[in-house]
């Protein structure tokens, strides 16, 4: 009985470390600390590049925590996305790029994050997309999350 419950305790603690682990956060709350960006962001009037549509938050509604982000790319002209010129940064002063952290759910449709986590407040992200001609495109996405 006592190794079953050793057993057990062990396979507990390693899928919570597993959980843990799937459920990094996005966003630090050290970094929802820093002062704002400074200046404003350019973009073009006409946009040549991809499409950036968010899916998921709703990006009218609140959120609460974790909460899928899903963000669709919009190929134009028949180009094809380039997958690795995919930039996230966390528009703050400084600027924190949040690539790495979305690395793996990043493809030529998108970006597919689960669970995603951020601090309570407004916090505005910057997404860079280019295709395979170079074609670039700058979007900034709010997301509110709320307690």
């Amino acid at each position: 009985m006592t190794i079953n419950r050793i057993i057990l305790g062990f396979l507990a603690l390693s899928f919570s470390g597993f959980v843990l682990a799937q459920s990094k956060p996005l966003i630090t709350e050290k970094e929802a600390q820093l002062p704002p960006a400074k200046g404003e962001l350019k973009t073009r009037g006409i946009a040549r590049g991809p499409g950036v549509k968010v899916i998921s938050p709703d990006p009218q509604a609140s959120v609460k925590g974790p909460f899928d982000l899903k963000i669709k790319f919009e190929p134009r002209g028949g180009n094809k996305i380039d997958a690795q010129s995919v930039k996230l940064a966390y528009l703050k002063s400084p600027m924190v790029d949040l690539t790495d952290r979305i690395k793996q759910s990043i493809s030529d449709e998108g970006i597919n994050l689960e669970k995603a986590t951020i601090p309570p407040g407004e916090h505005q992200i910057k997404v860079t997309v280019k295709d395979a001609e170079g074609r670039e495109t700058n979007s900034v996405i709010t997301i509110v999350v709320v307690k």
